[in-house]
């Protein structure tokens, strides 16, 4: 297993090139993408975050004395976005009562618990509570997303119902703990199921030429 994800991603390293993961100027507006890109395209978050900044309200104590429909209104572009205010609002409620809404102070100790405590907090799940850890703390874990399960499943590598965690061990188990590797994995990973690997995949164009699910 260990030659086999080293070996993808050594093809789609060279067919895409570095992606330089994840965009955002800072620590918290990493955060802040990561809690609003559930279920939309980054291009949507990227608009909702431009709304916060013209507003000067991408700061974290400024959002938590900002009222819910108010923040909604803010980032409506990036859809589902009552929804979405809810859960920032819970993020950065969070942020502000344990670290002084200073993401530096969230990992000033270490990962440690973090992980268990953003789990804890309403809308949060394993894929962005990792995305925090990996782009916003530098923490190697990797993050695994609809993407991941659907391509190494085609790969024949896994099971179509495997689990995050079970998905997530045999990428730590394989490879190095590195926060940069696994940075880079990720996105490449996302560049193929956005651009080859789709629902309806192209594979002739695939890069990965060896994939049992291959329709030529």
């Amino acid at each position: 297993m260990r030659n086999k994800l080293i070996g993808i991603y050594k093809t789609l390293y060279s067919h895409f090139g570095p992606q330089n993961w994840w965009p955002g100027d800072t620590p918290f507006e990493v955060c802040v993408g990561a809690i609003l890109t559930q279920n939309t395209a980054w291009q949507n978050v990227e608009k909702a975050i431009v709304n916060l900044k013209k507003e000067k309200l991408l700061d974290p104590h400024r959002i938590n004395k900002l009222p819910v429909k108010n923040l909604a209104r803010h980032i409506k572009p990036s859809g589902y976005f009552n929804i979405k205010a809810k859960r920032l609002k819970s993020f950065i409620s969070f942020l502000c009562e344990r670290y002084d809404g200073k993401v530096s102070n969230m990992f000033s100790n270490g990962s440690g618990n973090i992980r268990n405590h953003l789990l804890g907090v309403n809308g949060i799940g394993p894929e962005t509570a990792d995305s925090i850890l990996l782009y916003a703390g530098n923490v190697p874990i990797f993050v695994v997303d609809a993407y991941t399960k659907r391509i190494f499943h085609r790969l024949n590598l896994t099971p179509e119902d495997i689990t995050y965690h079970e998905m997530q061990e045999i990428f730590m188990e394989n490879l190095p703990s590195d926060a940069v590797l696994f940075n880079e994995y990720h996105a490449l990973i996302v560049m193929l199921g956005k651009n080859y690997c789709k629902k309806k995949p192209l594979c002739k164009e695939c890069p990965i030429k060896n994939c049992d699910f291959r329709i030529l």
